[in-house]
């Protein structure tokens, strides 16, 4: 799913402003999908010029004008047909995770500051979710919450029971580390 889609997602909410939809993205989707005003906005003009999406233009005093986007017929059309092929499947993609898997290559101190900003980070993440968790919301969006709880509570378990042995580890200097070999690989 692409970021085009997820706008098209929030405005099926209802109607809403780049800004608006930037805070579903920090908070609702914080936990599955990330988005900043520079892929948002572009994605908002491409769904415009596509008949998906249209705006209006309200004054704001000693500011300039801004738009307020809805969701078109064709626009919920795409939405639906989107949601109906679209395989149930979870990528991941995780700075954090790429850091980890080379950690061996990190100085200590390097590693403790990022167990810690991750850790601070999910505790972040968790205190988002715990609030969306309060509110009314259809089921499917509790789910994802819930979804997003389990998840990030797992995550801050397996940094705080790993983070002693990172530490002891990260303490031996590794030069080289022997390559990973995937299998039925072809040697030369």
């Amino acid at each position: 799913m692409d970021i085009k889609t997820l706008c098209l997602g929030a405005l099926s909410l209802g109607d809403a402003t780049g800004y608006d939809i930037k805070k579903l993205f920090d908070e609702a989707f914080s936990h599955f999908f990330v988005a900043g005003y520079g892929s948002i906005y572009p994605a908002l003009e491409k769904l415009t010029e596509e008949g998906k999406v249209a705006y209006d233009r309200q004054q704001q005093e000693k500011r300039p004008d801004k738009k307020v986007f809805s969701i078109t017929a064709a626009g919920r059309e795409t939405f639906i047909a989107e949601l109906t092929q679209t395989p149930p499947r979870e990528k991941l993609r995780s700075e954090f995770l790429v850091l980890m898997f080379f950690a061996h290559l990190l100085s200590p101190q390097r590693l403790a500051e990022v167990l810690q900003e991750r850790l601070d980070e999910s505790q972040r993440e968790l205190a988002i979710l715990e609030d969306l968790a309060k509110r009314e919301m259809p089921a499917g969006m509790k789910f994802t919450i819930h979804y997003g709880l389990a998840a990030t509570h797992a995550a801050i378990a397996c940094i705080k029971e790993n983070q002693e042995r990172l530490g002891r580890d990260a303490r031996v200097i590794v030069n080289q580390c022997p390559p990973l070999k995937s299998p039925g690989a072809q040697h030369v």
